[in-house]
């Protein structure tokens, strides 16, 4: 079940691989992205270290869930991913030219997750032919839904 989306990759990316990582999330944050407010618009995955990152993604808190905290919305967190699969991410992003984004969280067994995608940035003239693409095929869905009427 997915929380939140972020359209934003697919329009600025070609997603090429995906992965599923945990996060490592304090609880405020986990009242608040249950509650739906969350957003990965500007977030982006980066690899320190030999550990994944995510930063950018904004998590509003509940004012009644952090009244002995202060939270800190944009506050970078840790992703959770097997070391094979780290060391595979870091050889492509390193050599190859690709980068992370992250694409959604969602529940996986009642824990939130969240997927990474590998990805190729887009060119100005790739957004636009997307853009053609996304336009014939909603075109196209109502022709058919007319020509059944």
């Amino acid at each position: 079940m997915t929380i939140v989306d972020n359209k934003k990759a697919f329009h600025d990316y070609f997603i090429e691989e995906r992965y599923e990582a945990g996060m490592v999330l304090e609880g405020w944050e986990v009242k608040s992205i249950r509650a739906g407010r969350v957003q990965l618009k500007e977030a982006y995955v980066i690899v320190r270290n030999s550990e994944v990152f995510l930063f950018g993604a904004h998590i509003s808190p509940l004012p009644t869930a952090s009244t002995h905290v202060s939270p800190d919305p944009v506050r970078t967190r840790k992703l959770l991913l097997n070391a094979e699969e780290i060391k595979r991410l870091i050889g492509k992003v390193e050599r190859a030219g690709y980068t992370l984004v992250p694409i959604n969280l969602h529940y996986a067994k009642g824990r939130i997750k969240c997927e990474i995608g590998l990805a190729k940035g887009k060119k100005q003239h790739d957004k636009r032919e997307s853009e053609k693409q996304r336009d014939w095929q909603r075109e196209q869905q109502s022709i058919m839904k007319q020509h059944r009427r």
